[in-house]
């Protein structure tokens, strides 16, 4: 067995829903011990996110939803009422063995049950302390509830996703809890290494809305230095062209011709070597201010044949291409099944003893991502945990 990069750190996870479990996962794959404290009863309000839900042996649905599962592998899960003094109390005792604490309650939230970073730092100096909110713990906004949609129409990312004459459109997953969920372990992981050297924690504070602006990119910056909001280009550019999906004689295709030498390499086998010679076509800036024509005509050389031939063709000479796949597609692709996208898991309420996750990302040579814990079933950790962590038996 491999070590793990975090093998050792402790982590009480008071989060749920999807940003805050998503930062918890990550830091559980790297091998940190993780502690996910659930509502007596409810437990995590995605358990309940579904169809579908795991089947049992019937083929029945049980209570855990396949929403849930993709946030909370390699968790511990025990029940706290932190409402209680009881529950308090068992709050603080664990954090007497917790490197990190992350939490997703509104800001002010935890304060009425004394477990506020205020309140416990001087308590527990080495704590790192990830706060992740909506908004953020300061500004106009703090006090409200943030949800994945309304950030993504707030911060800008629906303004430019969709079709230049249809609606706004959001990102087919929950995109800005994700990436929150992501920035927050780069914190995390920061914050450690600051602990480390100092022996000082520190409060991360990491919101939904800044997060999302700051994945605008390249966007928001055109944007800050032009100060001209860009157009729906729907799966178009807006500094490249041609570089968006065509329509082929069967299915869609991408192409993405990122250069002069791939544009002219792309018109040579699709039989219009003339156009890359043309002052209007040859460069990509010329391109971008003639995207329009530039379009029809690349549309109307690749109708005639199939998106295979194309992918064949563009492979051959170096153009990037690449099919539009649906999720079977995806996990089917031999790619991805040689690179471990799916993982399965052992889980107790699963007729089959299984079921299907999608695999970490991350390939570390020394520290490999590890799969030590199915996401846990709501309570099902509490002796563990207590007996591991405060040597309770």
């Amino acid at each position: 067995m491999h070590p793990t990069a975090l093998s050792g750190i402790r982590v009480l996870d008071l989060s749920r829903i999807l940003a805050g479990p998503s930062a918890a996962q990550l830091l559980g794959d790297l091998g940190a011990d993780v502690v996910k404290v659930e509502k007596p009863g409810e437990g995590d309000d995605t358990r309940k996110w579904g169809p579908p839900f795991v089947e049992d042996a019937d083929g029945q649905p049980t209570s855990e939803s396949a929403y849930y599962l993709c946030a909370n592998r390699n968790k511990r899960s025990i029940e706290i009422d932190i409402a209680s003094a009881e529950g308090q109390n068992l709050i603080m005792r664990l954090l007497e063995n917790a490197d990190i604490l992350v939490e997703n309650y509104k800001v002010g939230g935890l304060s009425h049950y004394g477990l506020a970073y205020d309140q416990i730092k001087e308590r527990f100096p080495r704590l790192v302390y990830c706060s992740i909110t909506g908004f953020g713990q300061t500004g106009p906004y703090a006090t409200r509830a943030g949800y994945d949609f309304l950030i993504q129409g707030m911060g800008g990312i629906m303004s430019l996703t969709g079709e230049p004459e249809g609606q706004p459109m959001k990102v087919g997953v929950g995109i800005a809890d994700v990436m929150t969920g992501m920035y927050a372990t780069v914190g995390i992981l920061a914050a450690l290494r600051h602990r480390d050297q100092t022996g000082k924690g520190q409060q991360i504070d990491v919101s939904l809305l800044d997060t999302q602006v700051s994945w605008l990119i390249n966007a928001g910056t055109s944007y800050l230095n032009s100060k001209e909001n860009p157009v729906r280009l729907g799966n178009g550019h807006p500094n490249i062209v041609p570089y968006q999906v065509f329509p082929t004689a069967d299915d869609p295709i991408i192409i993405a011709a990122g250069n002069d030498s791939q544009f002219t390499k792309l018109c040579h086998i699709a039989d219009i070597a003339t156009v890359a010679e043309d002052p209007k076509y040859a460069t990509n800036v010329s391109r971008v201010m003639n995207r329009e024509a530039v379009v029809d005509i690349v549309t109307a050389a690749l109708q005639k044949k199939s998106r295979t031939y194309w992918l064949a063709a563009c492979e051959k000479v170096g153009v990037p291409c690449g099919p539009v796949n649906n999720l079977e597609q995806v996990f089917n692709d031999p790619h991805l099944q040689h690179r471990g996208a799916e993982v399965r898991m052992p889980h107790p309420l699963a007729g089959s003893g299984e079921v299907s996750l999608i695999a970490n990302p991350l390939k570390l040579s020394e520290t490999p991502v590890q799969y030590r814990q199915t996401p846990p079933i709501r309570n099902q950790h509490e002796q563990e945990i207590l007996r591991d962590w405060l040597g309770q038996h």
